[in-house]
């Protein structure tokens, strides 16, 4: 075992030497030191990245999905299989796919032996952004709204499917994508094997703020000093400063800020996002009507979410939990000293590793 364990710290050690890191990188050296059997079993240089570019059911539409999975895997399992889905502003790939350290999430996962996905909806990262985007956004009726979202993930699943040659995968979403994954899994039951929401938005028991409240056009821009007050929103003054480690804000933001042809440079370079979810805040969530009905939701179901999630606080992961009555099986977590973007903070590994217990664990229900 302690063979074993050396063989393992040796390899990880090997592939962060390699790779181009965040400014942190001592803390993965020291963190690799503590390596146990729970951790990945390939090396990030095992791992095999495609890219690929697929029709939506809209005309000259395409969406971005990627895929990461050990280079020795040949045969493929509905239990290894996962699809990921992001949020309301920002892509996929710079927050799911963001080597800091050396490893990004979904890394980890397709280490674990995985056959790892994940998507741009339509309007985000490199996937096709509608026609209304590139117009004044107050020429246009809300664009991609959770209809349109759920419909690319069925897309997205469809080419999964016929591509390994299963009938179901597992799912992840991290918050708005929660209710697109959630209504996806309520809708299409047979095809989703376990289901993961990360900061699950559910129904709101206080007003939408007031920047959320005006007109809504096609799309709205953000700005990278808006991200990051957003970010640090509701933590404690005196955990702000080492909550995220130093230079990962710039190293997600430059890469995201990036995905945007139309964003423009520096300080003043504004990231488009599609306004349909704020539409359906409005309409669904605000207004004590779920977009989705939880208790169709048939599989095993984990909700993780962090103690200073300002945006969809705890009570809406308790709510979607309590809701959740025909998954066969469910759990709630709660990592401490973590906002909504826990993901890409200190204590992201707890999250990693959490999530990847229930996925890789056998039914709990079996017994034995």
């Amino acid at each position: 075992m302690e063979r074993r364990k050396a063989v393992q710290t040796m390899s990880l050690l090997a592939a962060a030497a390699a790779l181009p890191t965040a400014p942190a990188a001592q803390a993965s050296v020291r963190c690799a030191e503590q390596l146990g059997d729970d951790e990945p079993h390939h090396t990030t240089r095992e791992l095999v990245t495609e890219d690929a570019m697929i029709a939506s059911d809209t005309p000259n539409i395409q969406l971005f999905v990627r895929n990461k999975r050990p280079r020795s895997l040949t045969q493929f399992a509905e239990q290894r299989i996962l699809l990921y889905v992001h949020g309301a502003t920002y892509p996929s790939e710079t927050a799911f796919d963001l080597r800091l350290d050396g490893l990004s999430w979904m890394d980890y996962i397709a280490a674990h032996g995985w056959d790892v996905y994940l998507l741009d909806l339509r309007g985000y990262g490199r996937s096709t952004r509608p026609s209304e985007m590139d117009q004044p956004p107050a020429d246009n009726a809300p664009s991609v709204t959770t209809d349109v979202a759920v419909r690319d993930v069925g897309t997205a699943v469809e080419h999964v499917l016929a591509r390994r040659g299963v009938q179901r995968i597992n799912l992840l979403g991290w918050s708005w994508g929660t209710s697109v994954m959630g209504a996806y899994s309520a809708r299409n039951p047979e095809k989703v094997r376990r289901l993961v929401l990360y900061a699950p938005l559910w129904l709101r028991k206080t007003p939408l703020p007031a920047a959320l409240q005006g007109s809504v056009g096609a799309y709205r821009t953000v700005t990278k000093d808006q991200a990051k007050k957003r970010w640090l929103n509701g933590v404690p003054e005196s955990k702000q400063s080492d909550l995220v480690p130093p230079g990962w804000f710039d190293t997600w933001a430059d890469a995201t800020w990036s995905t945007d042809p139309a964003a423009g440079a520096g300080a003043s370079a504004q990231l488009r996002a599609p306004n349909g979810v704020l539409r359906d805040l409005r309409e669904y969530w605000a207004a004590g009507k779920p977009y989705y009905d939880a208790a169709a939701i048939r599989a095993p179901t984990l909700i993780a979410l962090a103690e200073w999630d300002a945006d969809t606080p705890a009570y809406m992961a308790q709510d979607l939990f309590a809701a959740l009555t025909s998954a066969p099986y469910k759990r709630k977590v709660e990592i401490g000293e973590g906002t909504h973007t826990i993901i890409m903070e200190k204590n992201r590994m707890q999250l990693f590793r959490e999530v990847q217990l229930f996925l890789d664990e056998p039914d709990p229900m079996c017994g034995g």
